[in-house]
């Protein structure tokens, strides 16, 4: 197929949110087959000479934010909030035309920008710029509006009808599970593409290397402990008051515990952290949130304490819990998966629908932790040879149905229904 030039577009490329990761894993795919691409966001961790940095893209900008605020407060829209996403939406619209004339873009992805409403005009912005060009796009839906609370009550109405997500025939929508999917049809009368979220099971992680041997011992984790990785941001959705109750029930059965909490709490406020952190307090046990020592990078930190990545922590963890209330698709369950970790999943509604049934070997909850599931991981946890069985079969799953072959496949089927069919996608 004839190269593209290919423009990412949302709120940020970096860290280790989930959309930034499988954008990224996107972009690995398209360039493996000869595409370019190139990124606009508030936050860029992306090379210089390919991106476009907007800092008001991102939606943690004071002025963004105080906007949001006012947009999702419960009050009567003023005319000054109006007047302010006029104002900021003219800015981005003019960013968006440099940033496609500059590097001549061929197509637009809209990663979650067109989804979820962490920034009004930048949204606003882009679909009057895709109406004005017909330029092909594809949106890459992660999580809509309609599946959070705190944006159902709300004075804009009329930008969420009408840009979450627009409805222009150059729009090619792909959604993450089957749900979005269906509720994409019901609400907005829209078709959608299924790609579900990837990882690159074609090549499977590497060993701890000499860096990565002392993460436990960085993390005062005792060689009689065990680590409980809870790999996500810390809030209510995640439901990380099972993940403590867990080690809590364990440790009076004589495992004794550590929960490693990776992430911190991102874009929903710190309030829900304060009550893990208490919870954790009440249950007495050891709860350690290290988001200031994991990033995409190793490093450093100001006071020169090691800087590890996600992938080195996983190395070391003996389960992985994730007890998520809601997930649009569910990150986690693939990294565990990939690097060979057993895990504790709560049955939420898009793992039952569109990832139990292919028969991965897992420990379940139903929303809570009975004590059969708790004597599961017991059993489990002093069990080395039921660990390697459940995620060698896991892993042989994931291969077939969640791989960066996957993805490719799914995508040289998206180019061949906006360019047509002069040629396919390079084999994995």
């Amino acid at each position: 197929m004839e190269s593209k030039r290919i423009g990412f577009v949302s709120f940020r490329f970096a860290g280790t949110d989930g959309v930034s990761l499988e954008s990224a894993k996107w972009a690995e795919v398209l360039e493996r087959n000869g595409h370019s691409c190139f990124y606009l966001a508030g936050e860029l961790d992306t090379p210089a000479e390919r991106s476009l940095l907007v800092e008001h893209a991102h939606y943690k900008h004071p002025e963004i934010k105080e906007l949001t605020a006012l947009a999702f407060g419960g009050n009567l829209r003023s005319g000054k909030l109006s007047d302010a996403i006029h104002a900021f939406q003219a800015l981005f619209k003019r960013r968006l035309y440099d940033f496609i004339d500059q590097f001549r873009l061929d197509l637009l992805v809209s990663e979650n920008l067109l989804t979820i409403p962490l920034n009004l005009p930048f949204a606003a912005a882009l679909s009057e710029v895709i109406a004005e060009t017909g330029m092909p796009v594809i949106a890459h839906h992660h999580d809509f509006f309609w599946e959070r609370k705190r944006f159902l009550t709300n004075c804009v109405w009329d930008y969420l009808n009408s840009v979450y997500p627009p409805s222009f025939p150059s729009i090619h929508h792909v959604v993450i599970n089957s749900s979005a999917r269906n509720q994409l049809a019901l609400r907005r009368g829209l078709g959608s593409t299924l790609i579900p979220n990837v990882m690159k099971y074609e090549s499977p992680p590497a060993p701890p290397d000499e860096y990565a041997r002392d993460v436990r011992t960085s993390l005062g984790i005792g060689a009689d402990e065990y680590l409980f990785l809870q790999p996500t941001r810390v809030i209510q959705r995640k439901g990380i008051e099972h993940s403590i109750e867990l080690v809590a029930r364990l440790g009076r059965l004589g495992v004794k515990g550590v929960l490693v909490i990776s992430h911190a709490s991102g874009d929903e406020g710190n309030e829900y952290e304060r009550r893990v952190r208490e919870y954790a307090e009440l249950l007495g046990i050891r709860a350690l949130f290290v988001s200031d020592i994991i990033a995409n990078q190793r490093g450093l930190t100001s006071d020169g304490r090691k800087i590890y990545t996600l992938q080195d922590i996983y190395r070391h963890a003996d389960l992985v819990t994730y007890p998520s209330l809601f997930e649009g698709f569910g990150n986690a369950f693939l990294e565990a998966i990939y690097f060979r970790r057993p895990i504790l999943v709560n049955n939420y509604s898009i793992y039952s629908y569109d990832i139990r049934p292919l028969g991965f070997d897992v420990v379940e909850m139903d929303e809570f932790l009975s004590e059969r599931t708790i004597e599961t991981v017991r059993e489990l946890l002093l069990d080395d040879s039921r660990v390697s069985r459940m995620t060698e079969k896991n892993y042989e799953l994931a291969l077939r149905h969640y791989s960066f072959g996957i993805l490719e496949t799914k995508l040289s089927h998206l180019f061949t229904n906006i360019w047509g069919r002069s040629g396919t996608f390079s084999a994995p």
